[in-house]
């Protein structure tokens, strides 16, 4: 279990972030268009994980966007922007802001992926969704760098995430 804030009062996550060096759990998540994707559809390629709460969110997006201007200049990397949020309403936040090279997936089909991350909030206001955090795997999804951002409304270290690819 981790500790973090929500403007600045204590709420606590099930578990914790994979181990760097460790194998990341693979995952179901939701698509644009309803299909299931895991590790495997994105095999061979470094993948950013931008876990967030909810893309309607000033932060949330805020980072969204940030990621998808850094996409631009990576080879061979995928960044995922992870949330709760029904498949429907990322793709009309993608569209509205111009977001083309993050791919939005949402965990609306399960909880797991939050649970395996150590990133479910189990209390609170926001229990049930996930806390902001960012997970770096390499081509062989192995874990090479996370950050879980110790205040929810804070952004994460974009720099070092950036650099760990």
């Amino acid at each position: 279990m981790a500790t973090i804030t929500l403007k600045g009062n204590e709420i606590h996550t099930n578990g914790e972030l994979p181990a760097t060096g460790s194998q990341a759990p693979d995952f179901k998540l939701v698509d644009a268009e309803l299909g299931d994707k895991g590790l495997a559809d994105y095999a061979g390629q470094k993948k950013l994980l931008n876990i967030v709460p909810s893309l309607d969110t000033p932060v949330c997006a805020t980072s969204t966007r940030k990621f998808n201007e850094a996409a631009a200049g990576q080879d061979n990397v995928v960044m995922l922007v992870i949330s709760a949020d029904l498949p429907f309403a990322m793709g009309r936040f993608c569209s509205a802001e111009n977001i083309d090279k993050v791919v939005p997936l949402s965990m609306m089909r399960s909880r797991d992926f939050a649970k395996d991350y150590g990133v479910l909030i189990e209390d609170g206001p926001l229990a049930g969704i996930t806390a902001r955090a960012i997970v770096i795997l390499d081509e062989n999804d192995k874990v090479v760098y996370t950050e879980l951002v110790p205040e929810i409304g804070q952004e994460p270290d974009y720099d070092k995430a950036l650099a760990a690819l």
